[in-house]
């Protein structure tokens, strides 16, 4: 058969590991696919030294790929929104297959991509879009497709838990260990996605998708970064046998699906709170299979390259077989926009237990006040730690609660914060028993 022909546009870190990886393989590639893969021309603004391009095809328009009439597929890792989302949309009208690595892309724009694709008999394939290498996206479409799904959970940013892993291991700040991460080349000069979690509720928004059915609504995600967890926090968990995790969590209820990133103290025996330094990890529950772990390298130029090639070898055998049904892009056939029969649930609706930590004045009356207001709001308190006065007499308060509402748990937060003898703001985290019920 005549060989696919690539056009990649984007030759950063993943575009050269992509390459690299077509180049370094080509024989078991072709061999897997039955046809050999080529990289047919490359648009990219500059050249990577980690790249040969001898006899490539280079252009500094990616526009040009998207309508060259010699090319099968757009591999697109330029990474963004609108300038990706024109190119894609682009390659689409011109009847090239996509693959992509952009998880913002897919998780703001993919309902309107798909919809382009499947108007023009295309794929789009984005394996590489969530957690790099780890295969995730196909085992959750395919491999668990007997599945109702009842719960997915996960370290999908790598750069917050290496934040978070170095704090607990060195006993180190939040700031420090961020700037180690951004001279390691973990994390941005501007970390704001991945610390506050953004990055994390782009592909907790294309997991939920996939998992259950529903159209892709990242702006209903609720995102909470990590940026006000300090050691004495990190310290304090350990103690109660936790660890801290920046998790993307979505469950299904009988009232809707829950779709939300924050940190998480997770039980220091569970599979979770085991995933140390840059590794992504993710767990799912499906009613038949039950808890499965998906573990991994969660980012990289060749981690991240193995997915998007896996995902050319897709296309490639596609494009064989000439057949007119391909697995839904998002695992479900006939997903409608606006459909509300599964809404996604507002936060002030999640159910979940808590840890508390407030500095409060060394006075008697003091704890009973916070007790009662949080009886008065049916938060239940598991345990109670009063620390030793700090300067200037303020007393370190530890509370784990049993599982409340989130806006019974706002509501009591304000009033504590609200009293003279409590001292600025309370921190408040999120208690997960993950193999137990989320």
């Amino acid at each position: 058969m005549e060989p696919v022909k690539v056009g990649i546009c984007g030759l950063g870190t993943v575009g050269s590991g992509t390459f690299n990886v077509l180049v370094r393989n080509a024989l078991d590639i072709e061999r897997r696919a039955g046809r050999a893969i080529v990289v047919e021309q490359i648009g990219a603004r500059r050249d990577n030294p980690q790249v040969d391009l001898t006899g490539v095809n280079v252009t500094r328009d990616v526009f040009e790929v998207a309508r060259n009439p010699d090319i099968d597929v757009v591999v697109e890792l330029i990474g963004g929104y609108d300038v990706a989302r024109e190119l894609v949309l682009e390659a689409i009208r011109h009847g090239k297959h996509v693959v992509t690595a952009n998880k913002a892309l897919i998780a703001v724009h993919g309902n309107e991509i798909f919809r382009a694709a499947a108007e023009q008999g295309v794929i789009v394939a984005f394996e590489a879009a969530v957690a790099g290498g780890i295969p995730v996206i196909k085992s959750l479409r395919e491999g668990l497709g007997a599945n109702r799904i009842q719960w997915v959970a996960g370290i999908i940013n790598g750069t917050g838990n290496y934040i978070l892993t170095h704090m607990r291991d060195e006993g180190r700040a939040f700031e420090d260990v961020l700037a180690e991460a951004q001279a390691l080349g973990y994390a941005e000069a501007d970390p704001t996605f991945d610390v506050e979690g953004i990055d994390a509720a782009h592909k907790l928004t294309i997991l939920a998708s996939i998992a259950y059915g529903v159209p892709l609504q990242f702006e209903r995600a609720y995102t909470e970064g990590i940026s006000r967890i300090t050691f004495d926090d990190v310290k304090q968990a350990d103690a109660l046998g936790y660890i801290i995790k920046h998790l993307g969590i979505s469950k299904r209820t009988d009232d809707g699906i829950e779709l939300r990133v924050h940190p998480a103290l997770v039980p220091k025996e569970q599979l979770l709170a085991n995933v140390h330094g840059v590794k992504n990890a993710i767990e799912v529950m499906g009613d038949a299979v039950g808890p499965t772990l998906y573990y991994g390298a969660g980012a990289g130029a060749e981690p991240t390259a193995s997915a998007v090639v896996a995902d050319l070898l897709d296309v490639a055998r596609d494009m064989a077989t000439h057949h007119d049904y391909r697995t839904p892009y998002l695992a479900f056939s006939g997903i409608v926009e606006g459909d509300e029969s599964l809404p996604i649930l507002p936060m002030e609706n999640i159910v979940t237990a808590y840890y508390l930590r407030l500095l409060a004045v060394d006075r008697p009356g003091v704890l009973a006040r916070v007790a009662t207001i949080l009886a008065e709001q049916g938060v239940s308190i598991e345990a109670l730690i009063q620390k030793e006065a700090t300067e200037g007499e303020l007393v370190p308060i530890i509370i784990t609660t049993h599982r409340t509402r989130e806006s019974n748990m706002n509501e009591a937060i304000r009033q504590l914060e609200a009293l003279a003898d409590i001292a600025g703001p309370l921190t408040r985290i999120r208690i997960e028993h993950l193999d137990e019920n989320v």
